[in-house]
């Protein structure tokens, strides 16, 4: 992560520099903001220089307009992985893929073999990757339906842990939980799930606080929501806490989704 922060910083300070260079007209303040990394404080503007208070960058004298560009490109290369499994959730992993697309990051598709796997005995999907193959991610996504096989696969599972130090984020939907809990993601934290799987959860992990009556959950780096449609709420708020509210309320209406209230979810607060 340290390399990628700086390879991005460094993308900033070029592509600032070829802007100007060019002429483009700033038709907006300049203001001191600190370099990309992924973090809410992206988008925060400091009235001087220094360091971002958040993420310790060195703050960088741009234009917001230049920034907004920027960080849109950066979460076009910014990768999220779904893993699919046989008999998987239609609308727990579309809801999500459309918001995630739509905010511009890149989504490809994973399944234990590259096999074609059918959702609800309906839809059939070709996975992009494997788990043998499958390249790294910035943020690994998990869906409810027929989990119960990938919970127990020591394939599977051996995977993800190997993946846990170099992903950024994990998010899984309804009983996603179960997979990504079974891993060890889900150790000591508080998550949540399908509103009638809450006890088998519980009871699949007992160092975790599973929560009911919870849209969502975010432990800062790891995010569960509840089954279904929940797991719209759950992205919406991701893509918030990554790229602004702003950007996530112009998906939701772009979505014609009138549903999502930013904040209805529990972050949990670290202490």
């Amino acid at each position: 992560m340290k390399k990628k922060i700086i390879c991005q910083t460094v993308v900033l300070l070029l592509s600032t520099f070829f802007l100007r260079a060019q002429g483009t007209a700033l038709k907006d303040s300049m203001a001191w903001l600190c370099g990309i990394c992924g973090g809410s404080c992206d988008t925060l503007v400091f009235a001087k220089p220094g360091n971002c208070p958040h993420c310790g960058m060195e703050l960088i004298h741009q234009s917001v307009a230049v920034r907004k560009e920027l960080i849109e490109n950066y979460n076009k290369h910014m990768t999220i992985c779904f893993y699919l499994q046989d008999g998987v959730e239609v609308l727990d992993f579309a809801g999500p893929m459309e918001v995630f697309a739509y905010a511009g990051f890149h989504v490809f598709t994973v399944s234990r073999t590259k096999a074609p796997i059918v959702t609800q005995g309906i839809l059939k999907i070709m996975p992009d990757y494997s788990i043998e193959d499958a390249p790294p991610a910035d943020i690994m996504a998990f869906f409810g339906g027929n989990t119960g096989p990938s919970s127990k696969d020591s394939a599977v599972l051996s995977w993800i842990r190997k993946r846990k130090t170099s992903t950024s984020y994990f998010f899984s939907v309804c009983t996603g939980a179960f997979i990504i809990g079974k891993a060890g993601v889900l150790d000591n934290l508080t998550a949540t799930t399908f509103h009638a799987s809450i006890e088998s959860l519980r009871k699949a992990l007992p160092g975790t606080k599973v929560l009911s009556d919870t849209r969502f959950v975010d432990n800062g780096n790891v995010i569960t929501t509840a089954g279904i449609s929940a797991g719209i709420d759950g992205a919406l708020h991701l893509v918030a806490k990554l790229n602004g509210e702003e950007t996530a309320r112009e998906v939701a209406k772009y979505m014609e989704y009138d549903k999502w209230i930013p904040g209805q979810g529990l972050v949990v607060q670290k202490k």
